[in-house]
């Protein structure tokens, strides 16, 4: 037996002083190795040599770069075998920990670089300071999956403003029982008297090859930690940034979310699925394989504090970029309902609506609608996203947080803790009650919680403001249900859209103002229609509240910021040929995008310049690539629509990459195309 090899491995995680003494566990010496010989070899290409070599690969060309190389099959034996490798070939001193500190092999070549150039790794070293103040806050991207197909920014816009209900029936494919769970009694034990809600109707999808998860663990994953990957990697390219290029960078992620018991009722686990359950379904997980997918170094926090979670992590998040803890953040919240057992418990509290809807500060509200979702944004500094030329779609002027301490029940919202968080809200944001145009409320619909809700808002933003100019009040819940934790990021999506195409949308299903509120107390208004947004002269302004079983409220103010102009491109360059350039990971995905793609010209009938230089600039450089050259959008119509479904069309040129040890991309054999990716 290899005693020192042995003793090497096993006193990796503490120290074993049985073993310690038989063998001494410290690392052999290195044997010498000439400066020069050094640097006549890129670093990257002696890792990947190495690591194939000890894990019996077939060539370097099989180590992705940045693949984290357990998924190779290293383990703590062949991690010290693979250190001595590295150790002979550098002349370095490695300690034996070496292959877990730097888990990929870029990360590796990067630390044997600073170790060879004398200064160590000094990734981690760069000085961090508080931002100044004076550098407002800004949200560069978002995100986002709701009821009704939603799934962007611009679909929950269009989906608001045509007044559209989203709400439907219980989900077919979750193997809920639908006919033993409802019952028409609310005192019936066991079972809801609702039987609508908002449901995803891909929330069993979801495209594990992307992020380098297998299916047996994928099959293991809360279906909350499947819906952000994908979101988040939209958001990132939405924001301009390949989600690729983020690893190592001081990311923030900060979410809003709770356990589902996905798996719970499990009574056999499905072979190969055992020891993925556990960080499958932990809540703190969620955020966590975020920063792990992407490789993010800032704060990694699951917020769960119910039905204010992601307004509470847009807060923290912003209170991290403030202090320097991270110089961008994933924001937002997510809810799938895997069960019906929020439907069934609350219920029990007959405090939803029988028909599923929520009717937000309506005569006729009885009850709260259940529904699912998510929503991310980007948060960073406007220098920053001027730098890097990040479109800006508002700024977070202010945010607060606090609890209603003891109210009047331990689920029972409170009047006085609502107003003082709304007063918080606007000191931290520099402004009067008057400045506001609109609140996106919680407004659930409940008979208890919207009349606290109403007059808190009437004391706060409805006094001493003129009768023709009213505070506006409305609440998406109406069209897409309550989406928990998930419903103050949904708030904040439609008042970002909102500001951006100047127009209030109607509150659906208010037969009229509910009774139980004074509204004459206050210049408070509802949006029971819509209404183009009033020009004060000013930067709009909307606000936000969301408000926890837990106790927990929060409120948060959004600004509009004018974009600097930017000239259309000529009329010319529409007419040149212009390359279409499109990637996946996996054959069938990059069929869905091509027909993603081609749905978007369609609808939007923008396919110029500015869509050609995103999908070649913007996005990742996957694998399974795609390319259509085409002068107009009426070409490129046919093939993005026909090519997905049958076979490629002649004008598109479609092969798969594969990298090679010097880091470029070679065509499959008998596939089109040549050449570097």
């Amino acid at each position: 037996m290899d005693w020192d090899r042995f003793a090497a491995s096993y006193t990796l995680a503490r120290s074993r002083p049985l073993i310690e003494d038989l063998v001494s566990a410290a690392p052999p010496a290195p044997a010498s190795v000439p400066p020069a010989a050094r640097s006549t070899r890129p670093l990257l290409d002696l890792v990947r040599e190495q690591v194939a070599a000890v894990l019996d690969l077939p060539s370097a060309a099989a180590v992705a770069a940045d693949r984290p190389l357990r998924e190779l099959g290293l383990e703590s034996l062949t991690a010290v075998e693979l250190r001595d490798a590295l150790a002979s070939a550098t002349g370095l001193t490695l300690p034996s920990t070496v292959v877990f500190d730097h888990p990929t092999a870029a990360a590796l070549a990067r630390h044997l670089g600073g170790e060879l150039g004398g200064g160590g790794d000094r990734s981690d070293a760069t000085p961090v300071t508080p931002a100044a103040d004076d550098d407002p806050l800004v949200i560069v991207a978002s995100g986002c999956r709701f009821p009704g197909g939603v799934r962007s920014a611009d679909d929950l816009w269009r989906l608001v403003a045509a007044g559209t209900d989203a709400i439907g029936p219980f989900p077919t494919d979750r193997g809920w029982d639908l006919d033993g769970i409802y019952h028409p009694d609310p005192d019936h034990s066991g079972t809801t008297y609702a039987n609508q809600g908002g449901f995803l109707a891909d929330a069993d999808r979801f495209d594990a090859a992307l992020f380098g998860i297998n299916p047996r663990e994928a099959l293991a994953m809360d279906p909350q930690q499947r819906l952000l990957l994908e979101t988040s990697w939209e958001v990132f390219e939405r924001a301009g940034i390949d989600p690729t290029t983020v690893r190592g960078s001081r990311v923030g992620v900060f979410v809003g979310a709770a356990g589902q018991g996905y798996g719970a009722g499990l009574t056999e686990v499905p072979d190969g699925v055992g020891g993925y359950l556990l960080t499958g379904n932990a809540t703190s997980i969620i955020s966590g394989r975020l920063a792990y997918t992407y490789g993010l170094v800032g704060p990694a926090l699951t917020i769960d504090t119910a039905c204010s979670s992601s307004l509470v992590a847009l807060h923290l998040a912003a209170r991290s970029l403030r202090d320097g803890e991270c110089e961008a953040a994933l924001v937002g919240g997510v809810m799938v309902m895997p069960t019906p057992l929020p439907f069934i418990e609350f219920s029990r509290q007959r405090g939803l609506a029988p028909d599923g809807r929520c009717k937000p500060f309506a005569a006729a509200a009885d009850g709260t609608g259940w529904s699912e979702g998510a929503g991310l944004v980007l948060l960073e500094r406007l220098s920053v996203a001027r730098r890097h030329g990040h479109p800006v779609l508002a700024r977070l002027r202010g945010s607060a947080v606090n609890s209603d301490g003891a109210s009047n029940g331990l689920t029972a919202p409170s009047g006085p803790a609502q107003q003082r968080v709304i007063r918080q809200a606007l000191a931290n944001a520099g402004l009067t009650p008057g400045d506001v145009d609109v609140v996106e409320a919680h407004g659930t619909g409940t008979r208890l919680g919207d009349p606290i809700e109403a007059q808190a808002l009437l004391a706060t933003y409805g006094r001493d403001r003129p009768a023709d100019r009213p505070l506006w009040l409305g609440s998406v819940k109406s069209n897409i249900g309550h989406t928990q934790a998930a419903s103050g990021m949904a708030g904040l999506l439609k008042m970002v859209e909102a500001m951006r195409h100047g127009v209030l949308p109607a509150t659906l299903h208010v037969d009229e103002p509910t009774g139980h509120v004074d509204w004459s107390t206050g210049a408070v208004r509802l949006l029971t229609e819509a209404i183009a947004w009033p020009d004060t002269g000013r930067a709009r302004r909307a606000a936000i509240s969301s408000f926890g079983a837990s106790g927990t409220n929060a409120h948060a103010i959004l600004e509009a910021v004018a974009e600097p102009d930017v000239a259309p491109p000529a009329s010319a360059a529409l007419r040149r040929p212009l390359p279409w350039v499109l990637s996946a990971r996996t054959p069938e995905a990059l069929a869905a995008w091509a027909d993603r793609v081609g749905a978007h010209v369609s609808a939007s009938g923008r396919a110029g310049a500015d869509l050609a230089y995103s999908l070649a600039t913007t996005r990742a450089h996957l694998p399974h690539r795609a390319v259509l050259v085409t002068a107009t959008r009426t070409r490129c119509r046919p093939p993005c629509t026909r090519w997905p479904r049958a076979k490629p069309h002649p004008i598109w040129c479609a092969r798969a990459c594969c990298p090679t040890p010097t880091g470029r991309c070679s065509s499959s054999p008998g596939r089109a195309g040549s050449g570097p990716g």
